[in-house]
């Protein structure tokens, strides 16, 4: 698999797409560069999946820019579907087709490509070759649409939920799939529900809300942006007797309490501090601890600062 020249894969200008009752992507701006695989998250109705299906040509903007390996939709389309690979977050396929013969069906649509049989070790599916789509586990399936994705030696791949359904171990081969695609030189539109996943596969992520980007980075950076290391997570107090969560917020460090589900969570920047402090002000409160949890900052505490949700909550 040949890889591209270094560059922009994906330049997306002023995009704008509006129903009737929502608008859906307000303006929105990305570039995205070859061989980078790029993550695109958000709550439910953030605009995600409209921003992606009018970069796959699936749908028409209202208004904007999609310029992608150097062409566009209006004068290239042709060519540009021979150079991409689509993995929709819910897949139809035929379901009295084998596993092969799905595989032979797509690779037809391409001038170029790897061997059915080829995709098909690739993914993982050998042992089903012969069985039909109807008889699939969702995880199979989940395996036999990225193959379908590949089969076309596509320059630019664009995977919407690709794990979902997926047991640890067959999530893991799939990432492994995925790094080797990226490693070769290609391109790599990502949506997950996963924060692991975007963490160990993206190299930058646009999170994005009401049709908006309102953040972007590598993960790395993104973290950093909350001005927080550590998350503590704890249970205490009773129904009848609640933390005073407003004092909580007077410890020095604390940037942000959260209370959720009869659990609270505090955004620190010191651990070692805040613990101590944390324990001194629920013994003083008479609250009785009986959880207690801490983690380091992660792209999950990114999400629900900016946007307030739990991306797996939607």
């Amino acid at each position: 698999m040949d890889s591209v020249a270094r560059g922009t894969a994906l330049r997306v200008q002023h995009l704008r797409k509006a129903y009737k009752d929502v608008v859906a992507v307000d303006g929105l701006d990305l570039e995205i560069c070859t061989g980078e695989c790029f993550g695109l998250l958000g709550p439910n109705g953030a605009g995600k999946t409209t921003t992606m299906e009018i970069c796959e040509g699936l749908v028409a903007a209202d208004s904007g820019e999609v310029e992608m390996l150097g062409m566009r939709w209006d004068r290239d389309a042709e060519p540009l579907r021979q150079r991409l690979g689509v993995q929709l977050q819910d897949t139809q396929l035929a379901d009295k087709l084998t596993v092969f013969e799905t595989v032979r069906l797509f690779r037809s649509f391409y001038r170029a490509g790897p061997a059915p049989e080829e995709v098909i070790a690739l993914v993982q599916l050998e042992e089903k070759k012969k069985s039909r789509v109807c008889n699939l586990s969702g995880g199979q399936k989940q395996r036999l649409a990225m193959a379908c994705a590949l089969v076309g030696d596509p320059d630019f791949l664009f995977l919407d939920e690709p794990t979902t359904g997926l047991d640890p171990q067959a999530r893991r081969q799939l990432w492994d799939l995925i790094e080797e695609f990226k490693a070769s030189g290609r391109t790599i539109l990502l949506t997950t529900h996963y924060m692991d996943e975007a963490e160990r596969l993206c190299d930058r992520i646009a999170i994005i809300d009401h049709g908006k980007v309102i953040a972007l980075g590598t993960p790395r950076e993104l973290i950093a942006s909350i001005g927080v290391e550590h998350v503590v997570e704890f249970c205490a107090g009773s129904a009848a007797k609640p933390v005073a969560v407003a004092a909580l917020r007077q410890i020095e460090g604390v940037r942000e309490v959260r209370s959720e589900n009869g659990s609270i969570e505090m955004l620190v920047t010191a651990l070692h501090s805040a613990v101590p402090a944390l324990l001194e002000e629920l013994g003083r409160q008479g609250a009785p601890l009986t959880e207690l949890r801490t983690h380091s900052a992660s792209l999950e505490d990114v999400f629900v600062t900016l946007t307030g949700r739990h991306l797996r909550d939607e």
